[in-house]
């Protein structure tokens, strides 16, 4: 497997799967990361490709003590891929210590961690009414920001991964103004939009519809613009609003719903 590696991404849905072929995990807020551990080399990359291993040096040192044999993490399995191992990685309440929970890591894996390692596994389910508990009793609390539906009979698969990984987050219904797009001004894919609290972020894929409606009213503008994750956009006036949801967490996710 080549450095770097793409990362699967859950389909945003308004409610959780059912059947006998379902896990249920929490989603924590936090920096999505994949920790590869070869031979006596540890590495961590950021969602995007960045090797971010001086940053979180620290979980990059917990790193050390998992086993590096692809037998562990086998391409095969529906948990994950081999050799590396999904992360959700976040600050702790104090100082500069920080907490990784490892995505569904295998038991032999956790048997060769010490007691006192920040990689901690993530609470899973494969009760529905178990899953709904945790998501209508710990939003915002410890860091819950949701649930990730994962089908145990799919193997892991990089990019969105349509029905094999679903997820519902706690989110609000708000107003935000259109800052730039991607895409053709004919055809834009995704809006970069402010939020009330000054915020800017890429919103996810536009569906065809909106996307239409959405093209009638952007006055493209010289230049280019970035979001404040450096999402690259093309600038755009015009006074769009447009209402979104937006996730209640510091990163902001949004899906515009409708054009105002």
């Amino acid at each position: 497997m080549d450095w770097p590696v793409s990362v699967a991404l859950a389909q945003s849905v308004s409610e959780l799967p059912t059947g006998t072929d379902w896990s249920y995990e929490m989603k924590l807020d936090g920096h999505r990361m994949i920790m590869w551990r070869t031979g006596d080399r540890v590495r961590l990359q950021a969602r995007s490709g960045r090797d971010v291993t001086t940053a979180w040096g620290d979980l990059g040192l917990a790193g050390h003590h998992l086993p590096s044999a692809p037998a562990t993490w086998p391409p095969s399995s529906p948990r994950t891929a081999s050799p590396s191992t999904p992360c959700n990685c976040r600050p702790a309440t104090s100082g500069r210590a920080r907490t990784a929970s490892a995505a569904q890591p295998s038991p032999n894996l956790l048997a060769e961690l010490p007691a006192n390692t920040p990689i901690q596994a993530v609470s899973a389910t494969t009760d529905r009414d178990t899953a709904l508990t945790w998501y209508n009793t710990l939003h915002n609390k410890h860091g819950v920001e949701g649930i990730v539906a994962k089908r145990t009979t799919s193997p892991y698969r990089a990019g969105r991964t349509g029905t094999s990984w679903l997820k519902i987050r706690h989110a609000d219904t708000i107003e935000a103004t259109v800052a730039g797009f991607t895409g053709t001004a004919r055809k834009p894919r995704a809006l970069a939009v402010q939020l009330p609290d000054g915020r800017v972020a890429l919103s996810q894929r536009l569906t065809t519809a909106l996307a239409a409606a959405v093209a009638l009213r952007l006055v493209p503008q010289p230049g280019r613009a970035s979001t404040k994750a450096g999402d690259a956009c093309t600038p755009a006036g015009g006074d769009i609003v447009v209402e979104v949801v937006a996730g209640t967490t510091r990163h902001a996710v949004v899906t515009v719903v409708r054009l105002r």
